[in-house]
């Protein structure tokens, strides 16, 4: 049962970066955040 969580949480938080990673510079900025944040925004979010 922990594997299958933790796979749910990567997956979800690899999702999540490459969701962020599409968005531009100037739309990053706007929701606050910096291409260096996307993986602890990614990992925060798959919590």
């Amino acid at each position: 049962m922990r594997f299958a969580n933790a796979l749910r949480s990567f997956r979800k938080a690899r999702e999540t970066a490459n969701e962020l990673n599409r968005l531009s510079n100037r739309e990053l900025a706007d929701l606050g955040i910096s291409r260096s944040d996307i993986p602890a925004v990614a990992r925060q979010a798959s919590r």
